[in-house]
């Protein structure tokens, strides 16, 4: 590493917790060769019950967290934070509906035919009522689960008393929808409010560190994580590096507990307090329930390694049976797989798609907006933009490929034609060390009856049932649904969008009051400047403004 030192930068800091705080920032950041890296570019979903309304909505929500309301996270997965909606609108019907169309009905829809919400949006439950059911729900998500069972139960016997049977059963309903959640929790420790749970395990030279979520006293979901190391750390060291980088974009809990002990906790204590902006303690618990917690992490741990060793074997295989089958002398570590959607030439994406060692890499996909001029439903001219622009790039950013984003193959959706375009861009850059293979379904389109095209060597099929095969048809198909999700991305977008987007000075209020007064977009564009200027919210500038929009260079005195 000294030998490969170019310069010296020093950055000064007030404490040793903040030197470490930055460190660990750079490290995320610049992804430097001999530090320990953790490989975690996602953003992760909190829990939100909005405040700006009569009837708060119930929704999930990702980055930052600047709307009014109240917020319970993280939780590990998309689907984590799904269950406990659902579970949630079981017990305490709150609507989950975006604002829009809340505001729109005229009849409930099909979540309270189904007892999953109490119908405000058409007056069937007031905002008094429904506010008690968002404090319950809020209470419950802040641990006190068995205060708001106490309520409920206080509230079935008054019904009961009161002879509304039917007010009762529903309530006896919500109070067994509240006992199956709390029991349900693969981990829903007492003597834990709030607090992550982190255990590493160590196999081949490897490291696995597991994660699990603890918040108000359930279990928020758990992710696995595998960074990588330089040659000789041990697991005090990554499990410390890894802890510092993990919370770099985040808020650590009261709590961490640990598996192994690390070096300077205090330190690292202190640096995550200064994160949090109050006390973090780091513990690593000995007996008791906190240690079984601990050792359930460690084991889920080890089985996440144990699979991801199978699965590496496996993916070894075939990386190397896929070589050989293409005639490449040299180990396989980057494939790259190109495809485009479009509609009869609109809204037309080229994507890649990247697979290694390890499986698809998603945080190396790319999109490609196809900027043209192209003849509309052009396929090969696309292929041909898509390869120009990636490969231009890569050739100007890492042209001593000592970065590890040249791929070793790459593969074409397509047949001859697709292949004899990109074979055109790889001529024109000069690229001659890169395979280039086209993967075609045959006349028949049928799956496993696969043609392969390469430059110099006549087409060819592999048997039906052969494993590389497979694993080519799993790479272009994962192209293909990457290709197809942009592509209705992409045409979602424009079909929401207008020209009124395009007015400096029209921003969402102004929008909707013009659409609201003129009927369409296209109306906006027909009226004249006083109908414009008789608008609510439209003063005579940006009447002016849109006016002159929409008709270029007439007069707007």
């Amino acid at each position: 590493m000294v030998a490969e030192t170019v310069g010296v930068e020093v950055v000064t800091t007030h404490t040793e917790a903040e030197a470490l705080l930055l460190e660990a920032n750079l490290i995320k950041r610049l992804k430097p060769r001999y530090n320990i890296l953790l490989r975690d570019d996602k953003s992760y979903p909190w829990l939100m019950i909005t405040a700006d309304g009569a009837f708060p909505q119930l929704t999930k929500h990702r980055g930052a967290q600047t709307r009014k309301g109240d917020y319970w996270g993280p939780f590990a997965s998309a689907w984590s934070v799904n269950q406990t909606i659902q579970a949630l609108q079981r017990v305490f019907l709150l609507r989950t509906c975006a604002d829009t169309v809340f505001a729109n009905r005229s009849r409930p829809c099909l979540l309270h035919q189904i007892k999953r919400c109490s119908a405000p949006c058409v007056g069937r439950i007031s905002p008094s009522e429904y506010g008690v059911t968002v404090n319950q729900a809020r209470a419950f998500l802040s641990g006190k689960a068995g205060t708001v069972q106490r309520d409920l139960a206080a509230e079935m016997e008054a019904a009961s008393a009161a002879l509304a049977f039917e007010r009762a059963a529903a309530i006896r309903d919500r109070i067994r929808g509240l006992t199956h959640i709390q029991g349900s929790d693969v981990i829903n420790p007492e003597s834990i409010a709030n607090a992550d749970v982190i255990a590493i395990y160590q196999a081949a030279g490897q490291f696995c560190v597991q994660v699990f979520f603890i918040r108000g006293g359930r279990n928020n979901g758990n992710r696995s994580f595998f960074p990588s190391q330089a040659r000789g750390e041990g697991a005090a060291d990554v499990l410390a590096a890894f802890i510092a980088q993990f919370y770099d974009d985040k808020t650590p809990p009261p709590l961490i507990l640990l598996n192994e002990s690390v070096f300077e906790v205090d330190l690292l204590a202190e640096a995550l307090t200064l994160r949090a902006d109050r006390k973090v303690e780091i513990a690593v618990p000995q007996r008791g329930e906190k240690r079984d917690v601990v050792l359930h992490a460690e084991t889920n741990a080890r089985e996440a390694m144990e699979r991801k060793l199978a699965e590496s074997a496996g993916q070894e295989k075939l990386l190397a049976a896929t070589a050989a089958l293409f005639g490449l002398d040299q180990q396989l570590t980057r494939i790259e797989v190109y495809d485009n959607s479009h509609i009869m030439g609109t809204s037309a994406y080229g994507v890649m798609v990247v697979s290694g060692a390890d499986g698809f890499v998603k945080s190396a996909y790319r999109k490609f907006a196809i900027k043209g001029p192209i003849t509309p439903g052009d396929d090969f001219a696309m292929m041909r933009e898509v390869l120009t622009r990636r490969f231009s790039r890569i050739m100007a950013e890492d042209p001593d490929r000592t970065n590890g984003t040249w791929p070793d193959l790459v593969l074409i959706d397509g047949g001859i034609g697709q292949l004899s375009a990109a074979q055109a861009v790889f001529d024109d850059l000069g690229i001659r060390d890169v395979r280039l293979v086209a993967i075609a379904k045959g006349p028949d389109r049928d799956a496993g009856r696969e043609w392969f095209y390469q430059k110099d060597r006549p087409p060819f099929q592999l048997p039906a049932r052969d494993p590389v095969l497979y694993f080519l048809q799993r790479l272009r198909d994962e192209a293909h649904r990457f290709a197809i999700t942009t592509h209705r991305a992409g045409r979602s977008k424009k079909i929401t969008t207008s020209e009124l987007d395009e007015i400096e000075g029209v921003g969402a209020a102004r929008k909707r009051a013009l659409l609201n007064h003129f009927g369409s977009a296209r109306g906006v564009k027909q009226a004249g400047l006083r109908d414009l200027e008789a608008v609510s919210g439209i003063n005579k500038a940006i009447a002016k403004l849109i006016y002159a929009h929409f008709n270029i260079g007439a007069s707007v005195e």
